[in-house]
């Protein structure tokens, strides 16, 4: 699962600056006990091809690979997480030590299917503290679960 936002600045701090964007999007990805390599180019695809950004003659018309944005990625274990009650259950979160490996395959299929230099990434399972323009508000789902 990914959440998605369009963005005017985004940035990851976590004693220093870990990293930052302009224009673009960021993107907090949840990983769950059943995703594959499949769910990668799946959600690599839409990010990259999803029509977010306006044009001249339209809203919705272009993506990032269109006008050449920037993508934040942050890995954040808590999408896939839900309410018992008054407690958080992560059950269908993968567990840390494979999620760490599926990230970082993520993060390297962004950045071979775009431009290495347009992907920023935060440090899996860190505390940071995220500094967030959210232009519009446009935010959005991907879950590769449910495809159209």
């Amino acid at each position: 699962m990914a959440r998605h936002c369009r963005t005017g600045r985004w940035s990851i701090i976590k004693a220093n600056r870990v990293g930052s964007i302009g224009r673009g999007v960021c993107v907090f990805v949840g990983i769950s006990r059943e995703d594959s390599d499949d769910d990668i180019e799946y959600i690599v695809r839409k990010i990259l091809n999803v029509r977010l950004f306006e044009s001249d003659k339209k809203r919705w018309d272009k993506s990032v690979k269109d006008e050449g944005l920037e993508v934040l990625c942050v890995s954040q274990f808590t999408l896939y997480g839900f309410l018992k009650g008054n407690k958080l259950d992560f059950h269908n979160s993968m567990n840390p030590e494979d999620a760490s490996v599926f990230y970082s395959r993520f993060v390297d299929r962004m950045r071979s299917s775009y431009s290495h230099d347009k992907i920023q990434d935060g440090r899996f399972a860190a505390m940071m503290n995220v500094e967030i323009v959210n232009d519009g508000p446009v935010t959005i789902n991907l879950d590769s679960k449910n495809r159209d």
